[in-house]
């Protein structure tokens, strides 16, 4: 077995030959040659022709030469030590790196297809041979199961560091599912609930777990990490069905015993103690898994030291600082903050907000009372040896990051530069006042990262919990906790307080309203009697004026008639008795020969116009009005004598 030296070793120099940067990844694939060298390069760059040499057997290998390489550790190490890899002379042919040949087996509902080609090609090509087998057009079609996060139709395989053997999904969400009864009863599993009690091996203890049957085996898996604290990778498991073959599947289409299913779960055993029985081991339990947020877990068990490991991944990864010094604008330095986060610790981190502490403040306690949050605040240090411990294995936790981004706005500023320290001091002074800023001040550079968490008062802002970097996951989740509880009982009274507050106004802004509304009432009421006796006295005036007018007509035509006749009159004299609607009579004589239109402007002048009344005879009963009015009364036969009577038209 190699020693923790030898191991140091085998490790620099299997990145100096394979050019793998990542230290997570170089480490996963050693392990999985039993930290063979040889066997490690060889599966990441295959040759058809060479000889790798080995010290540990003195015995020749079939592999790839590579010419000498000047790396640090092997420098460093003692005269009496030498490498595990003896350095050859290169030849161009040999150092040419020959095509990987890739496996996938791509499962699509019922139906698995098996597609092997090398890695220079594209993801695009795997579909249009997917497209061929299964019918499906690209377009319509999703790839899924990649180990390293999502990729599109143009990336190259080799880009991925994939190994030989992969499992991939199909998924098809634009076109209907088949009208099975698989399906339907897969859908059914999917909303039902499984009953997983799982017995930890080492401590003989039960967990009784409920997952969803949409819950996939990695959650399960990650779940009894945070119980357990046995990494993913190092999780070896016992009584998972045949058919769970994928991390990536889901409980229900597992094979899972519903609704009660038993597991057992142990720490796997150090490759170098257990050889090829615990790879066959692992295998048949279907326990590797490829998680990235668990590599370091247990970096002891390599024979390394946590401050020699991580302090070469910090030279490996650290390619330029978090934050530019004296930055203008912190919205852009916490931009370039997030982004080299990022390429040193991966996606998975806390949403570091945007902008500057100010706008932080304003986000997480100025809002309503219910949306409001706490602040936490990370301060990094390049220079100290727990930051990397610190960023991967806590800040980068998935039960961290989840507990963060539903509790939390979380802003970060870095430390490592004096110029940024200073910045950050002046506000840390300005916002949270000295006795903070000192404190801060005073802490040491191994004691950073530091992590402030911060809640928002009526008056000032508290500073509830200052975080030092030598924590654990289930020590910062306490306290974060802690934090919360203390902001909840909190939150509940100024939401108390802010409802109380609404109610108020709205009361008061319903007593307004009603107030307006009755104004607009009383407006509209007076305003529509304003409209009514406008009217009445446009009427009055309308009907006044008619009666002038009509007044005014009557005596014009009073006027123009002719005298009445004598009773001594020798003329012939005709007498007519004229009766109103009311039943009253008037009487006059008109000479036979006048025009019957004088008998029609007499019948008016007593206010009974022509154009309004007709005048009628009785025997015969006629309409006198429809007579010719230059007739005479002789010729219209209303001589000597004549009763009409006045009737209004229709």
């Amino acid at each position: 077995m190699a020693s923790n030296m030898d191991r140091e070793m085998i490790l620099a120099d299997f990145q100096a030959c394979t050019g793998i940067e990542n230290i997570d990844e170089a480490i996963t694939l050693l392990e999985q040659n039993n930290w063979d060298l040889v066997a490690a390069i060889n599966g990441v760059i295959p040759q058809e022709n060479g000889i790798l040499q080995s010290d540990y057997g003195g015995e020749t290998l079939q592999g790839p030469a590579y010419g000498p390489t000047n790396h640090p550790t092997a420098s460093s190490s003692t005269p009496s030590s030498s490498s595990a890899f003896r350095h050859v002379v290169p030849s161009r042919q040999i150092v040419e790196r020959q095509p990987r040949m890739l496996d996938f087996r791509v499962e699509y509902r019922d139906r698995n297809v098996d597609v092997v080609l090398e890695d220079s090609c594209t993801v695009g090509e795997i579909k249009h041979i997917l497209e061929n087998e299964l019918q499906i057009p690209v377009s319509k079609m999703l790839l899924k199961g990649w180990k390293t996060g999502d990729v599109d139709d143009s990336t190259v395989l080799k880009t991925l560091h994939l190994p030989k053997n992969n499992s991939l999904y199909v998924l098809t969400p634009d076109l209907p599912p088949p009208s099975s009864s698989n399906s339907g009863a897969l859908q059914e599993s999917l909303n039902q609930n499984f009953m997983l009690i799982i017995t930890h091996r080492e401590v003989q203890r039960e967990y009784n777990l409920n997952f969803s049957g949409s819950s996939t085996i990695q959650e399960v898996k990650r779940n009894v990490y945070d119980l357990t604290s046995i990494p993913v990778r190092h999780q070896l498991w016992e009584g998972w069905p045949p058919s769970a073959t994928d991390d990536s599947m889901t409980l229900a289409a597992s094979g899972l015993t519903y609704p009660c299913h038993r597991l057992t779960v142990g720490r796997r055993s150090s490759p170098a103690q257990t050889g090829e029985q615990s790879e066959e081991q692992c295998t048949d339990v279907h326990m590797v898994s490829d998680s990235d947020g668990d590599d370091f877990e247990d970096a002891t068990e390599f024979g390394v030291d946590d401050g020699e490991m991580f302090g070469m991944a910090s030279s490996a990864l650290r390619k330029s600082p978090m934050m530019p010094e004296n930055a203008e604008n912190e919205g852009d330095a916490l931009l370039q903050f997030t982004a080299e986060f990022s390429s040193r610790y991966g996606d998975c981190h806390p949403v570091y907000f945007i902008g500057s502490l100010e706008a932080a403040f304003q986000e997480a306690f100025y809002g309503k009372a219910r949306d409001r949050k706490l602040l936490a605040i990370y301060l990094h240090h390049d220079e100290s040896v727990l930051t990397n411990v610190f960023c991967s294995q806590m800040l980068c936790a998935e039960s961290i990051v989840s507990y963060l981004s539903q509790n939390f706005i979380t802003w970060a500023w870095d430390m490592t530069k004096e110029a940024n320290r200073a910045r950050f001091l002046t506000m840390c002074t300005r916002h949270f006042g000295s006795v903070v800023a000192q404190t801060i001040r005073t802490q040491k550079t191994d004691q950073f990262p530091l992590f402030l968490i911060i809640m928002g008062k009526r008056s000032s802002n508290e500073v509830l919990n200052v975080i030092q970097g030598n924590t654990t996951v289930d020590e910062l989740m306490m306290r974060l906790m802690a934090a919360m509880e203390i902001f909840s009982a909190q939150q509940q009274e100024d939401i108390k307080d802010e409802d109380e507050r609404e109610a108020r106004e709205n009361v008061k802004r319903e007593q307004d309203e009603a107030y307006r509304i009755s104004l607009e009432a009383d407006r509209a009421k007076r305003e529509a009697q304003e409209r009514e006796q406008a009217e009445q006295f446009r009427l009055e005036q309308i009907r006044k004026e008619q009666e002038e007018e009509r007044e005014a007509i009557r005596l014009s035509l009073e006027q123009s008639l002719p005298p009445e006749p004598k009773k001594e009159s020798t003329e012939s004299v005709s007498k007519l008795r004229i009766r109103t609607p009311s039943g009253e009579f008037f009487e006059r004589r008109f000479l036979a020969s006048s025009k019957l239109q004088v008998v029609f402007d007499f019948v008016a002048s007593k206010g009974y116009p022509w154009e309004e009344f007709k005048l009628l005879g009785t025997f015969p009963r006629r309409d006198v009005t429809q007579l010719d009015p230059n007739k005479s009364l002789l010729e219209v036969k209303l001589y000597p004598q004549e009763t009409l009577f006045l009737e209004a038209k229709e």
